[in-house]
């Protein structure tokens, strides 16, 4: 019975954002039971993404209401679901593994949970990430390269996202402590994933982060920037997050770079283009493509399978030869304007509706 329990929640989760695929191993399994009791898991697939009040559960699911309210609030503690509150009023509800589970555990992720997510990534998750990666996260470019292109969208300028944000709460990057825990991480900084709104909310209660002025905010970005870390946004107009991802550690970018063409992946509205006659072949560019886009011999070369428009490159360069250009107007992509819309085309990316 418990086995087949954990079997329905994988099979309920794998309905949600990137998905959560079943394996041949049966890893998936071990994660969830590593994470959920039975009577978590049950009380898990009686809810949806949908907040609902203690009161309505208890009606719904014929559960004492004091008992019930507390077994909500203790699984959204220990990160199993959604908890929001305006007033008095507290609505709970269910959550993906990604974003939502995994990223929950970022202070209480032990060595053997990211052993057990290594090997998930390894056998089944990357393929889950590279189907949803245009619809989950999309890269914006570096801000210093913004003064290289003319109109620039303000869902493409990660400043503007910054500054239109009521609540700024950064956290630690769960891939990096994740890839720590297994004796992988890079020496990249760690605090740099915001959370926005009733998300930032959400990790302030827990205390799983911090909230942040929008000069510190910028100030982390830029540094952030400037060890080489990819900015990624989740794929909406008014995200509820912002990542600084490195191709190290990084789910995302570590399942791309396992495609040949990556860029046909992404949702991304700029691209990389090298001035010959400036460049000087220093290869100064190269640790900074985190898809491995650009090769230098007699000049530094840009293979736009792989290039994702980040413009860390273009930091790099000494000589100014690399710079930032926008996709032609017609191939040019506007993120869905909400989450719930973006969720919507997460869904039809994974054939779903």
């Amino acid at each position: 019975m418990s086995d087949q329990l954990f079997r329905e929640l994988q099979q309920r989760l794998d309905q949600y954002s990137v998905g959560f695929p079943a394996t041949e191993s049966g890893i998936e399994i071990k994660i969830l039971k590593k994470l959920f009791k039975p009577e978590d898991a049950e009380l898990f697939l009686a809810l949806s993404p949908a907040l609902e009040s203690p009161d309505a559960v208890a009606a719904r699911v014929n559960r004492p209401i004091d008992a019930l309210a507390e077994h909500l609030e203790n699984m959204s503690r220990r990160g199993l679901l959604f908890r929001w509150q305006k007033g008095d009023a507290v609505k709970y509800g269910a959550i993906p593994f990604v974003h939502g589970l995994f990223e929950f555990q970022v202070k209480d992720l032990d060595r053997e949970l990211a052993l057990l997510v290594d090997e998930y990534f390894n056998e089944a998750f990357d393929g889950a990430m590279r189907k949803s990666a245009a619809a989950f996260l999309r890269t914006v470019p570096v801000n210093r390269t913004l003064e290289f292109l003319p109109q620039v969208a303000s869902y493409d300028d990660a400043l503007t996202l910054l500054r239109q944000v009521d609540k700024i709460v950064v956290t630690d990057c769960i891939c990096r402590r994740q890839k720590e825990l297994v004796d992988q991480a890079c020496d990249a900084p760690r605090e740099v994933c915001f959370m926005f709104g009733s998300m930032g909310q959400y990790y302030l209660d827990r205390n799983i982060g911090r909230r942040v002025d929008v000069d510190e905010a910028i100030s982390i970005l830029t540094a952030a920037q400037e060890a080489g870390l990819v900015t990624q946004p989740a794929t909406a107009q008014n995200p509820g997050g912002m990542c600084n991802c490195c191709g190290d550690c990084c789910g995302v970018l570590r399942a791309l770079n396992q495609h040949p063409k990556p860029a046909e992946l992404v949702f991304s509205n700029h691209f990389a283009a090298v001035d010959a006659d400036l460049c000087t072949a220093c290869e100064s560019c190269l640790d900074r493509c985190q898809m491995k886009a650009i090769t230098v011999n007699d000049t530094a070369e840009i293979n736009l399978d792989r290039c994702i428009g980040c413009g860390l490159c273009v930091m790099a360069c000494p000589t100014d030869a690399i710079r930032l250009d926008s996709v032609p107007e017609e191939k040019r992509r506007v993120p869905p304007s909400s989450t719930r819309d973006q969720m919507f085309y997460m869904a039809q990316l994974r054939g779903l509706i």
